[in-house]
């Protein structure tokens, strides 16, 4: 299963490659975020290639909403998380697949179709850079960490800025290397702490596994491994319980 989500990932990818860079025309969603045929095609490619091979499991995506068959399996798919990355030809968008088994996200890949990265993991199979065995740093000085963040402004939007400025000043340095890249960048050992404010199910579903294989953490704001939190932060482990102090108050 993990290996048909790798193929499946980068067969969607292929088909928003092909988009990327080419000036689509950008539509507004209820919810003011975008959406353009880039989108709407990789999910298409992945529920057509889903239901021929598992054609009694459930699905969820951020595009078409969900099917019901009462499986224990469903996969949930975000087949451009990072629009406003694609839409204005900037290369760090994903296209995410995870898949959970009675209610337990079990598999995730995210794929990043214009660097040529894919990472993915499976409960109890480690986790997976390109081929190569990916971990977490070993940073565990948040004087040593770089925290990364998708933009500051949606920090205090959604409440979380002041929880941000305590974190900001304790860390060596931040940058806004964000969505689902960001978390990546954690699960690779390229980045010690990613924050987001706010996260929908199938932006989170292959997050948590990917980093907990990598020997990381994947929360919600309150510490707790989940992906339907509504916000998250990932950590390499070591810093988990000093960035939870900083952001929510000792235990």
């Amino acid at each position: 299963m993990l290996d048909f989500a790798i193929s499946a990932a980068r067969e969607a990818g292929r088909i928003t490659l092909e988009l990327f860079q080419t000036g689509l025309a950008v539509q507004t969603k209820k919810d003011s975020s975008p959406v353009t045929m880039a989108d709407l095609r990789g999910e298409e490619k992945l529920r057509d290639l889903i239901g021929s091979k598992y054609p009694d499991h459930d699905i969820t995506g951020e595009e078409f909403g969900e099917t019901a068959r009462n499986s224990p399996y469903r996969w949930i798919l975000d087949p451009i998380d990072g629009t406003q990355s694609f839409v204005r030809g900037v290369g760090l968008y994903g296209v995410l697949i995870g898949l959970e088994f009675d209610g337990e996200p079990v598999l995730g890949v995210a794929h990043f179709p214009a660097l040529n990265e894919t990472v993915y993991a499976a409960r109890n199979l480690g986790c997976h850079w390109n081929g190569r065995r990916a971990r977490v740093s070993e940073v565990n000085r948040l004087g040593d960490a770089a925290l990364l963040m998708t933009d500051v402004p949606s920090l205090y939007q959604h409440g979380r800025g002041e929880a941000y400025e305590r974190l900001s000043q304790a860390v060596r340095f931040q940058r806004s290397w964000g969505d689902c890249y960001g978390h990546m960048l954690v699960a690779t050992g390229r980045a010690e702490i990613m924050l987001d404010p706010i996260m929908n199910v199938w932006d989170c579903a292959p997050l948590l596994p990917i980093l907990q294989e990598a020997g990381g953490t994947f929360t919600d704001w309150n510490g707790v491994a989940t992906i339907r939190g509504g916000n998250a932060v990932s950590t390499n482990g070591f810093l988990f319980d000093q960035v939870r102090d900083i952001i929510v108050g000792p235990r």
